[in-house]
This record gives C-alpha cells, structure tokens and sequence, in this order.
C-alpha cells in the first residue's frame, strides 16, 4: 500500500486517526478487536496529564450513558474517561460478565479472553496521548463490576486499581463452585493455590451501594449465584469475608478493599457521584499503597 492511499484511507476514515490526543469534551472512536468496539470518550477542558478512567457498563449496554455519569469523576479528578461498548450481538454473558475464559464449557487462550482488550485500549491511549506511563483505573458497575471482579482474578495487568461496583454475582476464591461463581472446572494452572494467591493480591475493590437490596431487575437467582447470597451487597460482603479469611489463613498477601457508598442502591450514576467513590477509585491499600498514584492529580 502507498503512502498517498494510507492518507486516502485515513481521510475517508478506513483507518481510524491513533496519533492525535483525544479531542475536549465528549467524543468517541472504534477500536477493532476484531469486533469493533465503539468507545465513547470524555477529556476535561483543563485536563493535563491526569490518569485514564476506563468505565464499564452494566447488562443495558449503554456506554455512552456510562460516560455520561462519569463526567462528574473526569472533572472532580481531572481524568481522561473512556467507555468501550460491548455489544450483546458479539458479547454475551460468556463474552462480558465472565470474560470470554470458557466457550461452551471449553477454555480459551487467553489471547481471545474479552478481558485482553483492555490492555490494548489502554495502550491505544496512551499512544494518543503520548503518556506511555499514563496510570489508568477500571471502574464497572453490576455487568461491568462482574466483568473487572473475573478480570482481576486472571488479567489485571498494571491497572492501579480494578473498582468492582454493585456486581450481581462474584468469583469466590473457592474451589467448590464452578467458573464462573468459583474456580472450579478450570484448568489446573487457573485454579490451584497460585491462582488463587494472584487474585488476592491484585489491587480490586469492591465498591457497595448498601442499598443494593433489590433483585427485581437483572438479578442472578440461580441456584449457583444464590449461595453466594440473596441479593448483591451480601454476596459482595461475603466473598470479602471469604478471600479475607483465605489470606490470613495461608499468610497470603491480602490487596482487596471494600468500600460502602451509604444510602445508594442498584445505580451507576449514585455510585458515581457519591462521596465515597474517590476512596473506592484511589484510596490506598494497607499492604500495597504504593501502587496507588492519585495524590498528585486531586490536588
């Protein structure tokens, strides 16, 4: 291909701009994956080198209105926000919520794990952005707060903190369920003491509405999910408790952080703009905070 069709293609759009910063205020961009993702974006108007925000949205597969809620994080952090869409088409409940790890029961590589094109998001931005450094935070809520809590135990990559808000199901650090409730059912390498140790030191949060009470809307009543408990804030409070315990039983180290927002129920907006959400995205662990980077971009 010659230089004068690349620039062709490029102006007639075939081949999406990655050189340029992100543009001020609302936009968006499609990433292939190979399925192309559409991303919608917000970057402050006093932004500057501030972290990356990367926002997922629940079962409604509304990323734009996810990155309209988050406006209020960009500005009050002065942070690049960026949600991708996953459309239902290409990504089902397999695909999202538990990451795309099995396939009618089967494991995949971990190359076509939904959970991959994180990474490459990320990269594509701080590329844009001429940061290759850039720190980047992962915030989801219900789906997108099931799709990080699988994430952390298997990619968490160098994200400084992985934000798990109201998730409708969990992956306890137990054997005694099956993927994705548990780890069982998973290769050996993917579900022994490791793995298990891996995912209680990566840097998730759990982020809990304590009104999150209601199961009347996309809730997961199955019998599976409900030994997890009976509605999302005690099965959130629960695998808590359980990798807690499972740490300081084998003296494992114990990164994982839970965080209450009072008063909110089942809604992104409400924990997006409670107080406690700061805490949640950049508050420091007691046996990691030096993965923790924000001081310096709230001040």
């Amino acid at each position: 291909m010659t230089a004068l069709t690349i620039v062709c293609a490029s102006f007639l759009g075939l081949f999406p701009s990655v050189e340029k910063p992100l543009p001020v205020g609302s936009s968006r961009f499609t990433m292939p994956y190979p399925d192309s993702i559409r991303v919608f974006t917000y970057k402050p108007a006093n932004y500057s080198n501030g972290p990356l925000l990367v926002v997922f949205h629940g079962a409604g597969r509304n990323a734009e209105e996810y990155r309209n809620h988050a406006i209020s994080m960009a500005e009050k952090f002065k942070a690049i926000v960026v949600a991708p869409r996953f459309d239902a088409r290409w990504f089902n409940g397999d695909r999202y919520q538990r990451g795309g790890v099995l396939r009618n029961g089967k494991p995949q590589p971990s190359n076509q794990w939904t959970f991959s094109m994180v990474p490459k998001l990320v990269s594509l931005v701080r590329t844009r952005e001429g940061r290759p450094d850039m720190p980047y935070y992962l915030i989801g809520h219900s789906a997108g707060g099931q799709f990080l809590v699988r994430m952390a135990a298997f990619m968490p990559g160098d994200a400084c903190r992985i934000v798990a808000c109201n998730p409708g199901s969990y992956l306890f650090p137990t054997r005694d369920l099956p993927y994705g409730y548990g780890f069982a059912n998973l290769p050996q390498s993917m579900g022994n003491d490791d793995a298990l140790r891996s995912y209680l030191a990566s840097p998730l949060t759990f982020y809990l509405g304590t009104d999150d009470t209601d199961v009347s809307e996309n809730f997961d009543a199955t019998s599976l999910a409900m030994q997890q408990g009976d509605n999302r804030i005690e099965r959130g409070r629960a695998c808590f408790l359980m990798a807690q315990k499972l740490a300081a039983k084998n003296k494992w180290a114990f990164n994982w952080r839970k965080i209450e927002a009072k008063g909110v129920g089942h809604s992104a907006p409400g924990m997006f703009s409670a107080r406690e959400v700061e805490d949640a995205i950049f508050g420091p662990t007691q046996q990691n905070s030096a993965r923790t980077r924000a001081v310096s971009f709230l001040r």
